[in-house]
């Protein structure tokens, strides 16, 4: 089946109709101003990125991406068969807060649709599972994307993340994830929006239960207000009983639950009666609120609903479409409870640590930017200097790790820029951006040098400032300096110092750093990123007075000095 419209005639019918109303939380459930319960008949709208990796669950994961909210021709030829399936919500997972998105959104606002927006971006603009942190280019990020999509009706919730936790040793991001929805729902209610803050997690074993109770737990400030979990279970014909265990697991859960990705590929062809359940069967909607079917564009795997044509002009849908729109077409939103009988909103209680969870509830402090720019006006004698190189990231792991590791052979260390999530300890610059991270990391090596010829170079990547402190007391005491004038706190949020987004597709440094160092280089977002290498190598030269060859192995590259 092919369609084709004018823009014009889309966007007109979108500028007759009355803004959409909001949805709020009440107690475990949704509901829309007005006090109708509201159910998540979504489907996932993002056209894949080139992709490259594969991250711990086995899906592909793009290393860029293409903003499905910044066409509007490409918007209103889907718009159709967005309304041929019946859907209030979509889920987006990445879009360039720079561009123009007026005419994506008007038109969805006009046909009722509300958006799920993921603020991350791939590789380079999220919570990096490995070695996490909360920092500020991370907030300038999501707040610039908050910023962008704040004046639009149909926004439904900000996801902070999605599948950043897929192994035990990943729940050290705990932390992390929580703070960036404190400070993303403090931004929201300085600017008086009633957007959800939600995110997206993988559907493990009931160990990933402790992960859904941390991110609703303690207070309404710190905790998240919409979870989703990612659910494949019901595979062709199935049954409600592939669902047993998350109706049993998630009976007291208090904040509103939904499948925030479905639709099992392995035994084909989808026939997505799993519909029918969860949004008929009486212990899934009690339970649950709806959920949305993965994915409108083709994906790696077998995903994906229609086809474009060369010319992005038509739509040709499969049979996966047809099936969708008949069982999405036969459901009827139960009514109860009804809002004032929804109760008060309450939280879980968090998880006791251990050796299945570790993540502390002590959280790092909000990304503010004066101790990270105290430090670069005052303390930095040795800086990275090699910004206009297209693989940025991957230098910056791949250095930085390197810059700790000899730092830690001349007594130094790297713990001031580093946080941990498992013993709830933050560096007082655990909160800057990588670049002032590997600064810091430079400037105490080359101080930790006495400032030698040649200890400022890296191959290149690395130069002396011009006005220096005068040795390594004095930069120690200008750290101290910042550090003191600039103490952790928990606020709301500044605008960006940046309007402009990480575009993906960097390389990512992903060696181990030495404990407390964190690593700027990989990300979690978009199905949890894996980590590659930056294929950084420096030119044989003296850096150190110590150490007139150097070789060594960090994250599988070798390095020779």
């Amino acid at each position: 089946m092919k369609f084709s419209k004018a823009f014009a005639a889309v966007a007109a019918l979108a500028s007759t109709v009355s803004a959409l109303p909001s949805v709020v939380r009440q107690g475990r459930y949704l509901y829309q101003q007005g006090g109708s319960r509201f159910f998540i008949k979504g489907i996932a709208y993002q056209e894949q990125g080139t992709v490259s990796t594969n991250d711990p669950t086995g899906f592909p994961e793009p290393t860029d991406y293409i903003d499905p909210l910044a066409d509007g021709n490409a918007c209103n030829r889907d718009l159709p068969y967005l309304k041929q399936l019946g859907v209030n919500t979509i889920r987006v997972y990445s879009v360039n807060s720079a561009l123009n998105h007026d005419a994506c959104m008007q038109a969805f606002s006009g046909a009722g649709i509300y958006v799920i927006l993921d603020l991350a971006l791939p590789v380079n603009g999220s919570i990096d599972r490995i070695s996490p942190a909360w920092t500020t280019n991370l907030l300038d990020l999501y707040v610039g994307t908050v910023n962008a999509f704040l004046k639009y009706d149909n926004i439904l919730a900000f996801n902070i993340g999605n599948e950043v936790v897929t192994a035990v040793a990943d729940t050290q991001t705990g932390p992390f994830i929580k703070a960036a929805a404190r400070d993303i729902k403090a931004y929201l209610k300085s600017k008086s929006s009633s957007a959800l803050v939600g995110f997206s997690s993988t559907d493990g074993d009931a160990g990933w239960l402790a992960l859904a109770d941390y991110l609703a737990c303690d207070s309404d400030a710190t905790s998240i207000d919409l979870y989703g979990l990612n659910v494949y279970r019901w595979c062709g014909a199935g049954s409600v009983s592939n669902y047993a265990t998350l109706i049993t697991d998630y009976q007291n859960y208090p904040i509103p639950a939904y499948f925030s990705e479905f639709g099992c590929i392995t035994s084909p062809p989808r026939l997505w009666t799993e519909v029918a359940a969860l949004f008929g069967d009486q212990q899934m909607v009690t339970e649950w609120s709806g959920g949305v079917a993965f994915s409108y564009f083709p994906a790696v795997g077998g995903y994906g609903m229609v086809t474009i044509s060369a010319d992005g002009k038509t739509v040709t849908t499969s049979s996966d479409f047809t099936a969708l729109q008949q069982q999405y077409s036969q459901v009827t939103f139960v009514t109860t409870p009804a809002q004032s009988a929804a109760g008060q909103n309450t939280q879980a209680t968090c998880p006791a640590q251990s050796a299945s969870w570790l993540a502390s509830t002590t959280l790092p402090p909000t990304p503010v930017p004066g101790a990270c720019q105290c430090l670069t006006q005052h303390a930095f004698s040795c800086v990275f200097s090699n910004t206009a190189a297209n693989n940025t990231a991957g230098i910056i792991g791949d250095l930085l790790n390197y810059a700790c590791a000899q730092i830690g052979t001349l007594s130094g260390s790297c713990t001031p820029i580093g946080g941990n999530g498992t013993t709830g300890v933050y560096g007082p610059f655990s909160i800057c951006d990588p670049p002032t991270k590997l600064s810091y990391a430079l400037s105490e090596y080359f101080e930790l040098s006495n400032q030698a010829a040649g200890s400022c170079s890296f191959s290149g990547n690395a130069s002396t400032v011009a006005n220096p402190p005068a040795n390594a007391a004095a930069a120690s005491a200008a750290e101290s300096s910042c550090a003191s004038a600039n103490p952790p706190v928990t606020t709301i949020p500044p605008n960006p110092t940046s309007t402009t987004p990480s575009t993906g597709g960097a390389g990512t440094g992903a060696a181990t750093l030495p404990p407390g160092a964190g690593n700027p280089g990989g990300s979690s977002n978009n199905n949890g990123n894996n980590h590659q290498s930056g294929a950084l190598s420096f030119t044989p030269g003296t850096v150190s007075v110590a150490f007139a060859a150097v070789v060594g192995v960090i994250g599988g590259v070798a390095i020779l000095l």
